[in-house]
């Protein structure tokens, strides 16, 4: 059943069984905790952090010392052209369910990142991702959805365990679009 099949009553944004079906499949999600975790394809290295300094307009010294800016974490473990999210990646897997509800579109909305210390080269980077939380039905400018939130955790691995190096909350908003003659009135 799509949000747009499921009419909800009057003063609601979303019909009642769409929305215990969202809930349900979030709070499905977040009880499986982190999953799609993956590991960088290759290890902090001078040659990229190079070409992301230049790229970001960055000529600190410090950057050329054995030492990567601590915002390059996402870098190191991004998916690269090619790449696809694992099946267990919880992000798409509620992106996946709202959108066979009928919120069809996204809207990235913010992110709040946070580092623990300085990467150093040699080190090899590995994330794990969570559902944080889904919030709604709220009324945009865009049109019907839900805020999705997922909790990104890189992590160095050490023979004495695993050490947190950085966190990112990622938020987007999945949602209904509005039709034109919604936005004509």
């Amino acid at each position: 059943m799509s949000a747009e099949s499921a009419a909800a009553p009057t003063g609601e944004l979303v019909a009642p069984d769409v929305h215990a079906a969202v809930m349900a499949e979030a709070e499905r999600i977040v009880a499986l905790g982190e999953g799609a975790e993956r590991y960088a394809r290759d290890e902090i290295n001078q040659p990229t952090i190079n070409n992301w300094l230049e790229a970001m307009g960055v000529s600190n010294p410090r950057w050329s010392e054995g030492e990567a800016p601590p915002s390059m974490a996402q870098v190191w473990t991004m998916y690269g052209l090619g790449g696809k999210p694992p099946a267990d990646d919880p992000l798409h897997g509620m992106m996946r369910a709202l959108t066979d509800l009928g919120f069809t579109a996204v809207l990235g909305t913010n992110c709040e990142q946070t580092y623990l210390r300085t990467l150093r080269v040699g080190e090899r980077l590995r994330v794990t991702t969570a559902l944080d939380s889904v919030v709604g039905p709220k009324a945009t400018g865009m049109g019907v959805g839900y805020f999705v939130t997922s909790r990104n955790t890189w992590y160095v691995d050490h023979a004495e365990g695993p050490e947190v190096v950085a966190t990112m909350l990622f938020r987007v908003l999945k949602f209904v679009p509005r039709r034109r003659d919604e936005e004509a009135s």
